[in-house]
């Protein structure tokens, strides 16, 4: 057995640690966190430190979904994203904040896996569907024997949502009572790997009213259509699928009974923009910590460079808007807690907390130097999820076009 090789300096590369969780939080923005609330972040943080990191960077460069991590989220009550389900302990709010953050500065494909199968998938159901779509799906959904999609942006429909073009029509096929669905959706998560899509489609013709309403589909439905897109940049550990829905026929049971326009659709996704703040400031925590880590272990002209006043201005800044979105995420879920949250604070948070994040990101990604684009150093993972991010759950502009008319009472939406 050959000895190993002594460490050379200024040859051999220092193997740099930047994934130890520094628990940031400057203001005190979580000071008032409740015991189970801080357990809750504390057993996620256990579980993105154990699980996810030693594993989520080979996933990621393979664009490979991690079924074992999505089974070890359900093993532990994450997979509903904080949505109630009857017989489960029910999660505050806050604390389904602080996961959606802890499972972020993991990584945002595993935090993007519980948006779509809690926050969306089963939130829809859980919203706007029947005693017996819940007793049927809910529970299942929750522990993960169910994958579930929320079928919603369309190839040509994305900021433009209320214009979707996907129809259902009544219909009798075989003597059964339904509906045909025919259109198209796009980038929709588990599209192509799950079980189930709640699908948003107009409903048209004879009895039609013309307003959006939603189905449960199944995905092995003769005529349901699903390709994995491919070359992707971010959230890589993740699938997202382009969906072709060819004379799909589901029985009247499958429509959600409580969906009968877009106004519930804008109730499910304003619920969910607040977790997509709270994700933003996770994977800003992330590139927080490499930076502080990093800047601490590398020596350049003899010294760390965390010793520099350049590096410590850029940690301070990163820090300072870091700081400004936690109590931002913190006080709105507040305020979302007493059921006084309106849509326009929602996407306030959205698009300042995307914003906030993007630009710690490149702070973190700029003071790695080279080493800041390896996976190993979490900055360049976290720097490209951001991006998508960004855009999804309303995209910076149409989330300021909210916010605008909310300001001027005017709507500036073509």
């Amino acid at each position: 057995m050959s000895a190993a090789k002594p460490f050379l300096p200024g040859v051999t590369a220092p193997a740099y640690v930047v994934s130890r969780p520094l628990d940031v939080d400057f203001a005190g923005a979580f000071a008032d966190a409740r015991p189970e609330e801080r357990a809750h972040q504390l057993a996620v943080r256990e579980f993105v430190q154990g699980a996810v990191l030693p594993v989520i960077d080979g996933y990621w460069e393979r664009a490979e979904v991690p079924f074992g991590l999505v089974k070890g989220l359900a093993e532990r009550d994450l997979l509903r994203d904080g949505v109630d389900v009857p017989g489960r302990p029910s999660v505050s709010p806050f604390a389904a904040g602080l996961a959606a953050m802890e499972l972020s500065r993991g990584d945002g494909s595993i935090a993007t896996v519980c948006a779509v199968q809690g926050g969306l998938a089963l939130r829809s159901i859980m919203m706007l569907g029947s005693e017996h779509q819940i007793a049927r799906y809910a529970e299942r959904l929750a522990n993960g024997d169910l994958l579930g999609a929320f079928a919603l942006t369309e190839p040509t429909h994305g900021s433009d949502s209320v214009s979707l073009e996907t129809t259902a029509r009544r219909a009798v096929r075989d003597g059964i009572d339904g509906y045909v669905i025919d259109g198209e959706k796009k980038w929709i998560g588990f599209g192509s790997c799950g079980h189930l899509a709640v699908v948003w489609a107009r409903l048209v013709g004879e009895g039609g009213d013309g307003e959006v309403h939603a189905f449960i589909v199944p995905q092995d439905a003769p005529g349901y259509r699903a390709t994995t897109i491919e070359g992707k940049v971010a959230l890589r550990a993740i699938w997202q699928a382009h969906i072709v829905l060819d004379g799909v026929f589901v029985p009247r049971d499958a429509a959600l009974p409580r969906a009968r326009s877009f106004r519930q659709t804008a109730q499910v996704l304003a619920a969910t923009r607040l977790g997509v703040s709270w994700a933003a400031v996770g994977h800003a925590v992330a590139c927080y910590e490499a930076a502080v880590e990093y800047a601490s272990q590398r020596i350049q002209f003899g010294r760390p460079l965390a010793a520099t006043q350049l590096v410590q201005e850029k940690l301070a800044r990163m820090l300072a808007t870091i700081t400004q979105l936690q109590l931002l995420v913190a006080r709105l879920t507040r305020v979302a807690e007493d059921g006084d949250l309106t849509g326009p604070q929602a996407s306030l948070a959205k698009m300042t907390c995307t914003r906030g994040a993007r630009e710690v990101a490149s702070v973190a990604r700029d003071l790695l130097g080279g080493n800041g684009i390896l996976l190993a150093h979490r900055v360049a993972r976290h720097f490209a999820d951001i991006e998508a991010l960004h855009t999804y759950e309303g995209t910076e502009s149409v989330n300021a076009l909210i916010v605008g008319r909310e300001i001027t009472g005017l709507s500036a939406f073509a």
